[in-house]
């Protein structure tokens, strides 16, 4: 009897976007535990520049930039072409396709997370772990996930944003910033990966550095109010039916949850479940289910929470649509604790993505 054909799976790493290093640490994780007699892997990195090559290497290599230099890299490139359901191989002067059953996009960041790969993917007519263009652009842009989230009627802490246009008006913008949030507040570019270009500003002087920064980094800008509390997470999977595990709690080492300590140092600590009552566990485990579906989220999304000090009041910060799956990341360890196998949790993210292509809904939201 033949054995039934393996499911190609094409593995993204790397990317054109500041947060490249962790991706190809979460890439790395990912191929460890991916079932190699269930799917046919075929990791494909993607440098800081935007170059793709298939990659034949060890997935040590992917702790640098060695991956790059491997003599076996094969240029590919996507179709956005339906019927051509795979890669285009670029080897020996000829061009050969290599066909793709479905994509996991391990990228974190631009060009990876907002949406502009998930529509070459759409276009192409690849299934594709995670969330689609309009779930993954509203997240990535912190700007309009505030919006509709106030347009839902989902709690959050007080904001104002800005762009570089109002540059000039910087002494009005401040003056207004400090009468609605107060000091300290959170700068933060409006579309920019986890924790990048953020910075904390405790007065005027401050404020106006941390506004050159996030200009670094994009043209629009979002100021949050200082909460006091808790930070917890919850990790939410699904496509129409979703749920999500218990809340885990962040206890940065930092004055507040940094890139390094996410993904680099990981010297912060976390505690699963959150260090919460019963009850509040499940409202906040409630609330990540009503921003998940309110932002159009599919298959993953990390939702990130505060709960204030004092009041308890439940406030969204976030909602990371390729959250880390590195060694020291929260959305695995999430699920583990739920009772996943690291294995068994990419399987039920690759059905996700089969499910939501096979939907007409699923192909473009």
């Amino acid at each position: 009897m033949e054995k039934p054909s393996k499911c190609k799976v094409a593995v993204l790493f790397g990317g054109a976007s500041s947060e490249h290093e962790v991706s190809r640490m979460s890439a790395a994780s990912v191929l460890r535990n991916l079932n190699a007699e269930r799917y046919e892997i075929l990791p494909v990195g993607i440098t800081k520049e935007g170059r793709w090559y298939l990659y034949s290497g060890p997935v040590e290599a992917l702790g640098s930039d060695a991956w790059e230099r491997h003599p076996g890299n094969l240029p590919v490139s996507v179709c956005p072409g339906l019927g051509q359901a795979g890669l285009m191989v670029f080897e020996a002067g000829a061009c050969r396709t290599l066909a793709v059953d479905v994509v996991f996009p391990v990228l974190h960041g631009k060009n990876g997370e907002d949406g502009t790969l998930q529509g070459l993917l759409e276009l192409a007519g690849l299934p594709y772990v995670g969330c689609g263009v309009l779930g993954s652009a509203v997240c990535m842009d912190k700007i309009t996930a505030n919006r509709v989230l106030d347009a839902a009627g989902i709690p959050r802490c007080a904001w104002d944003c800005m762009e570089a246009w109002e540059l000039p008006q910087l002494d009005a913008i401040l003056a207004r910033v400090e009468q609605r949030l107060g000091w300290p507040v959170f700068v933060k570019p409006s579309n920019a990966g986890s924790s990048v270009g953020i910075s904390k500003a405790k007065d005027a002087e401050a404020f106006r550095q941390a506004v050159t920064l996030a200009l670094r980094h994009d043209s629009r800008i979002v100021f949050e109010r200082f909460v006091r509390g808790q930070e917890v997470e919850c990790a939410v999977r699904g496509n129409d039916s979703a749920a999500s595990t218990l809340p885990g709690e962040v206890l940065a080492s930092d004055e507040f949850y940094t890139y390094d300590d996410k993904y680099i140092s990981g010297t912060s600590r976390v505690a699963i479940p959150a260090r919460l009552s019963e009850k509040k566990q499940r409202e906040v485990q409630a609330l990540a289910v009503r921003a998940y579906r309110a932002l159009g989220c599919r298959g993953l999304t990390r939702v990130d929470f505060f709960v204030e000090e004092g009041s308890g009041q439940v406030l969204v910060n976030e909602a990371n649509t390729m959250p880390g799956f590195t060694d020291i990341s929260m959305y695995p360890k999430l699920m583990l604790a739920a009772g996943e196998s690291y294995a068994g949790l990419l399987d039920s993210l690759i059905a996700l993505a089969l499910e939501k292509a096979a939907k007409p809904h699923g192909k473009a939201e």
